[in-house]
């Protein structure tokens, strides 16, 4: 079976009457855990930008806690998924000032961790092409926003020399 294209399921919802788009949506987050985050976050979170990046905030500080430190090659595992699940929330959110501050949260948790990271080229390698990605996202955003998450960005960076 062939998906249709966005703009075929968008012509024929246009069709569809309230009570059945509530029953698809209901349908569809019965089938995929992250259907059913993406709509808690569009009815419950989208409204209150500022706490849901708070709420994610300390979803990420719990997780970096929980990591077995016993082996790099847990750390280097369990950030990885960390690192997974923070591009999730980014992807559900959609707002680019959202995805610029967890993910330099996400660098500087990872900077803080202990055992620390610089031992391991590996965890390195990935914070350097977080902000790498962190530098091109800012300069989409506005100037007075650039000039903050610049500096933020500068002084991860500089901690990693």
């Amino acid at each position: 079976m062939k998906a249709a294209t966005v703009a075929q399921l968008k012509k024929e919802l246009k069709f569809r009457s309230s009570d059945e788009l509530e029953a698809l949506c209901l349908r569809l987050a019965r089938f995929k855990k992250e259907n059913k985050e993406l709509l808690t976050y569009l009815l419950f979170e989208a409204e209150d930008e500022e706490n849901y990046v708070k709420e994610v905030k300390s979803y990420i500080d719990e997780r970096f806690t929980e990591i077995n430190t016993t082996s790099f090659y847990y750390i280097k595992k369990s950030v990885r998924k960390i690192l997974r699940e923070t591009k999730k929330f980014i992807r559900y959110s959609n707002a680019k000032e959202t995805e610029v501050e967890l993910l330099l949260h996400f660098c500087e948790t990872l900077l803080d961790m202990t055992p620390s990271i610089r031992r391991n080229r590996t965890l390195m390698n990935l914070l350097d092409r977080q902000c790498l990605l962190i530098r091109k996202k800012i300069e989409g955003l506005h100037e007075d926003l650039q000039h903050d998450y610049s500096n933020e960005l500068n002084q991860i960076t500089h901690d990693t020399l």
